[in-house]
């Protein structure tokens, strides 16, 4: 709600993951009595993860989860993967993938160029990443499933993504974080982990082509890829601190601040890419502002500020390059049905 978030989707990577209608009933239930928003809830491809044995995809299914994924790894077996695009395809699903070839991707610290030399750590190819993308999208072409790219980040997966969908006969469609847009290698300066992430900051010229391809279409829309962690996980070494960021708080005072602000972009991508083409991907309705409608809107100021103190973020954690910095626009009011979520 700080950010203006009026709802959420879930990745299953938790302890335990969520492969099964017990895991799944037992998130819901948790956030219908927690949250003030909605939780939706993607579930596993694999049981634990592990790429090896179908999770309980008919149970998750019977409890609303429309997508499957092992997001935060790659589903190594190519074969298991493609019989669950064949099998839960019938039922509407579709799939996401973190796209990762592990054997390549090394330690996961960041990106494979001059900064990792600099640095003194074995980095990550960015065909880590291409390879599964390629992969995953001929996959679903035999299988004449739905595929979700997530959180790309080269330029060349960017351009693999944009092929696809230009031969029309698969179903794909892919997603950018607003952090792949911003930072490179380069920020990651003396060792700071809060530019570690999966898959890794890249380098200017991956970030101008994914600017590109997003204001093009070939991204269908933008996602946080919100993933929290302690100072404490944070503060170890740069190999052994936990990939990711969080984007609830930050993501639209951001996106406005770097792009909406200096003309890159308007106000009507931000709302087809960051709110309306998610909710068509989950299969929701896209909120309208009319009477006789159920209010759910957000109201922006673009010429106030935001000061991202560690008092002003509402997630239980602060891991962002933009913790005390001061960025242009500020999320004002949040309305979901008859309740004001939040009033500054």
């Amino acid at each position: 709600m700080n950010g203006g978030v009026t709802g959420v989707v879930m990745m299953p990577n938790t302890r335990p993951a969520l492969d099964s209608a017990s895991s799944v009933a037992s998130v819901l239930e948790n956030a219908k009595h927690r949250s003030r928003i909605p939780v939706y809830t993607s579930g596993c491809v694999t049981k634990n993860r592990e790429g090896k044995e179908l999770a309980e995809i008919e149970g998750m299914r019977e409890l609303g989860v429309k997508m499957l994924t092992d997001d935060g790894d790659t589903t190594s077996d190519p074969a298991v993967l493609l019989r669950a695009m064949q099998y839960a395809t019938e039922f509407g699903m579709f799939f996401a993938s973190h796209c990762e070839v592990p054997e390549l991707a090394g330690p996961r610290a960041l990106n494979e160029g001059v900064m990792s030399y600099r640095l003194g750590i074995k980095g990550s190819p960015a065909c880590a990443e291409e390879i599964i993308i390629d992969r995953d999208i001929r996959l679903a072409h035999a299988a004449g499933a739905h595929v979700h790219i997530q959180h790309v980040s080269s330029k060349l997966g960017m351009e693999t993504i944009r092929w696809w969908k230009s031969r029309g006969d698969v179903k794909v469609t892919a997603e950018v974080a607003p952090h792949h847009l911003l930072f490179t290698d380069e920020h990651i300066g003396d060792y700071d982990t809060n530019y570690k992430m999966n898959p890794p900051l890249r380098t200017q010229a991956d970030c101008d082509a994914l600017l590109q391809g997003l204001i093009e279409g070939v991204f269908d829309l933008i996602a946080t890829d919100h993933a929290p962690h302690t100072p404490f996980e944070k503060a170890q070494d740069f190999i052994s601190a936990p990939n990711g960021i969080t984007g609830l708080d930050t993501a639209l005072v951001s996106l406005h601040h770097f792009f909406v602000e200096p003309g890159k972009f308007g106000w009507d991508l931000v709302v087809k890419r960051y709110s309306a083409e998610p909710r068509r991907l989950m299969g929701l309705p896209v909120p309208t502002i009319e009477v006789g409608q159920q209010a759910e809107c957000v109201l922006f100021d673009t010429e106030a500020e935001t000061t991202f103190t560690r008092e002003f973020m509402k997630s239980k954690s602060q891991n962002t390059p933009f913790i005390d910095q001061t960025l242009k626009g500020r999320v004002d009011l949040v309305i979901l049905g008859s309740e004001i979520l939040l009033e500054r």
